[in-house]
């Protein structure tokens, strides 16, 4: 079961739950509370019947929220790691793209010619990289009598494929250990006692 899908169960077995530990909890008091006043056992004898559905329901309170907390900490692992991943080849991309631009301003620096685009990209990098490497293409020109090369550009005109987004992929990830089904425990009626104080 993915993990998107399993914790809306979980968090309304909660809500459930801790709505059944509160009225069993005020029941519980209520008929102690009408034992002390009336001294009449069969409140003391309720509220002992209450005490244990209350154990019960705090039990499976307990296990439903380490089921939680287990979905919980995959989750944010999972969307870790994909942002780690992410980043990491964010920094790929920019350290793949300032060589670029050094290659660039070395060509052009050595008096050789590049693509427009190239020259763009070095320009929009950082203006004063670009000028002095013009300036050095300039000079490099004027000193030496050789053939200067011609370079295709380093550049693909493709498209970057959009990172996913990593909270969409760790709801999206498979739970990786056994989703126990959590039986809230079912709560006595009335024992025929009214315990309304």
């Amino acid at each position: 079961m993915k993990i998107a899908e399993a914790q809306p169960t979980y968090y309304a077995n909660r809500k459930q739950l801790v709505e059944q530990i509160r009225s069993l909890y005020s029941q519980k008091e209520k008929a102690e509370a009408k034992y002390r006043v009336t001294g009449d056992t069969s409140f003391a004898e309720q509220a002992a019947t209450l005490e244990l559905s209350l154990d019960a329901t705090n039990k499976a309170f307990e296990e439903n929220q380490k089921v939680i907390d287990s979905l919980m900490e995959q989750w944010v692992a999972v969307n870790n790691m994909e942002v780690a991943k992410q980043q990491g080849e964010a920094m790929a991309d920019s350290a793949a793209e300032i060589g670029k631009i050094m290659i660039v301003f070395r060509r052009i620096a050595s008096g050789d010619n590049v693509p427009m685009y190239d020259e763009r990209k070095l320009m929009e990098y950082d203006e004063k990289m670009y000028s002095t490497a013009k300036s050095m293409q300039a000079l490099a020109r004027q000193l030496e009598k050789r053939e200067h090369k011609n370079y295709d550009s380093l550049w693909d005109d493709e498209e970057k494929p959009q990172n996913p987004d990593p909270m969409e992929i760790a709801d999206n990830t498979e739970f990786a250990g056994k989703l126990p089904d959590i039986e809230i425990p079912e709560v006595p009626e009335t024992i025929g006692i009214d315990i309304e104080l």
